[in-house]
C-alpha cells in the first residue's frame, strides 16, 4: 500500500483528502504542519508527499525545500492563491506539481496517481542484459538505471525533469514546443504551460551546464521551443 503524507493546517481540509485517497487504496499519513511532516519523514517511508503553501512556522516552501535535500519523492502542493507567482515559486524550489484551493478533490487523486505512476516507473531497476544507453556529447542517460551523467558525474533529476531531458535527448535535434512538452509529460492538454515548463527546463539546465545561461545541451529555439544539439 502506498503512503501519501498529507500537510496542511487546516484540519478538514486534510481529512476531506484523506478519504478521497483511502478510498483509492492508499495509506494516507496525516500532518498539520511542515516539521510535523519532516518528523514523520524521518521514520516513515512515504511514496508522495501533498504540502500546503501557506502553514503557520514552516510553511509548504520550505518543507518541500528540505524534502528536496533528501528525497525525489514527488510533491504536489495546494496554494489558496491562484497568482502564477506561488505556482512557479513552489516548481522552483522542487515540487511536481501543483493545485489551487478551491480544487476538485477527483483531480487531485488523478494527479496523485499520475505523479506515482511516473515515479514508480522511474524507479522501477529490473537487471536485464541490454541497457539503454542515449549519448549526447558528455551527457548519457540510462533509462533502465534512470541515470543522468555529465562528463562522468551524476546527476540528480526529479522525475518530471527525467522524462522531459529523456524526450529531447531521444529526439536530439527535434524542437519541441512548450504545449507538446507539456502533454506529452503531464499527458494532459496544455493550458498555460509557458511557466511550468519553463520552469522545469531552467532546473534541467542548472543540474546538467557547466554555464546555464549559455547552454551547451538544451537550446531554446525562440518563438519555437527547446530541443538538445546532437552534437553538442
Amino acid at each position: 500500500m502506498q503512503r501519501i503524507l498529507v500537510c496542511d493546517d487546516d484540519n478538514e481540509i486534510v481529512e476531506a483528502i484523506s478519504i478521497y485517497l483511502t478510498g483509492e487504496g492508499f495509506k494516507v499519513l496525516p500532518a498539520y504542519d511542515g516539521a510535523e511532516a519532516l518528523e514523520i519523514m524521518e521514520h516513515t517511508p512515504v511514496d508522495l508527499l501533498i504540502v500546503d503553501v501557506m502553514m503557520p512556522g514552516l510553511d509548504g516552501i520550505r518543507t518541500t525545500r528540505q524534502v528536496r535535500e533528501k528525497s525525489s519523492i514527488p510533491i504536489i502542493i495546494l496554494s489558496a492563491k491562484s497568482e502564477d507567482n506561488d505556482k512557479i515559486l513552489g516548481l522552483n524550489i522542487g515540487a511536481d506539481d501543483y493545485l489551487t484551493k478551491p480544487f476538485n478533490p477527483l483531480e487531485l487523486v488523478a494527479r496523485v496517481k499520475s505523479q506515482l505512476r511516473r515515479y514508480t516507473e522511474l524507479g522501477n531497476v529490473d537487471s536485464r542484459d541490454n541497457m539503454h544507453l542515449y549519448t549526447v556529447g558528455d551527457l548519457v542517460i540510462n533509462d533502465e538505471t534512470k541515470e543522468v551523467q555529465v562528463s562522468g558525474n551524476n546527476v540528480k533529476l526529479t522525475p518530471i525533469e527525467y522524462n522531459i531531458l529523456l524526450l529531447l535527448v531521444k529526439n536530439a535535434g527535434k524542437v519541441f514546443s512548450i504545449d507538446e512538452i507539456y502533454e506529452k509529460i503531464w499527458n494532459e492538454e496544455a493550458i498555460g504551460a509557458d511557466n511550468t515548463v519553463a520552469v522545469h527546463i531552467r532546473h534541467i539546465r542548472e543540474k546538467i551546464e557547466i554555464n546555464p545561461k549559455e547552454p551547451r545541451y538544451l537550446k531554446v529555439v525562440w518563438g519555437v521551443g527547446y530541443k538538445v544539439e546532437k552534437k553538442p
